[in-house]
Order: C-alpha cells, then sequence, then structure tokens
C-alpha cells in the first residue's frame, strides 16, 4: 500500500499561490501536520527563504531561523514537522538527484511544478531507503 499525504484545500491554494509567486525561483517552506492511521496528514505549511541565490533557479536550501520558527510553531500547536514543500520552476514534480541526496527519512516531500502560468503538477514523496516512493495526494 502506497504512503499517504492528506492536504487541505486551502493549504494547497497557499502553496500554489507562493509557487506562482516565486517563479522563476525555486520556493520553500516546511509541513506542519500530524500522523494518523498510517497518513500523513498536512494541517498547515509554513513557508520558509530560499537561501541558496546562487542556483535558486534549481536548488533550495531551508533559512534555518524558518526551520526553528516551524518547529516552533508546530509544537505550539500541539502538531510536528512533518515534510517538506518545494517548487520545480519549469521541471516535474519529481525529485532531483538533489532532493535525494538531501532527504531525510519519515518525512514527506511535496514538490509543486510551476511555470509562468503557475503550477501544474503537484506529487509527494517518502523516502525508502535509497530511493523516493510517490505518496497518494488526498483531499482533506
Amino acid at each position: 500500500m502506497a504512503p499517504v499525504l492528506v492536504l487541505p484545500g486551502k493549504v494547497r491554494a497557499e502553496l500554489e499561490t507562493l509557487a506562482a509567486a516565486g517563479y522563476p525561483l525555486e520556493t520553500c517552506g516546511l509541513l506542519l501536520g500530524d500522523w494518523a492511521d498510517g497518513r500523513c496528514r498536512v494541517i498547515r505549511q509554513h513557508a520558509a527563504r530560499n537561501l541558496n541565490r546562487a542556483r535558486a533557479h534549481d536548488r533550495f536550501e531551508l533559512d534555518p531561523v524558518d526551520y526553528l520558527g516551524a518547529e516552533a510553531e508546530a509544537e505550539a500547536a500541539g502538531m510536528a514537522v512533518v515534510g517538506v514543500w518545494h517548487s520545480h520552476p519549469d521541471h516535474p514534480a519529481h525529485p532531483s538527484a538533489t532532493d535525494l541526496a538531501m532527504a531525510w527519512g519519515g518525512w514527506s516531500y511535496l514538490i509543486l511544478a510551476v511555470g509562468r502560468d503557475g503550477v501544474f503538477e503537484l506529487q509527494s514523496w517518502r523516502l525508502a531507503g535509497d530511493h523516493f516512493v510517490e505518496e497518494e495526494v488526498r483531499h482533506g
């Protein structure tokens, strides 16, 4: 059975807006929520600055200050950081070799493919050993 990510429509709309606004650069942030019934349930997102200015068109580096802010926000609300989201400008929503090299186990990796006209694909992935497996994205 494939892993499942439950993503509320409101959070998806926020992510699509952020990805489109940041185009043609990669945007990024964290997913806050919990795990229930074997599913990753996103409750809200926390946008972060991309510190990789030199390669921002195809790489991201989460600002550690923003990460700490997301951790504090999640803890205060009884949630956890459950994943990372980022955009792929003008590329599919499939993890790159860099995404794989930087991934942590146990988290969801939501990727939004974005072009000049906005987001055209959204997929989520979970690390399984040395590769990613696609998560089923369900609206919740």
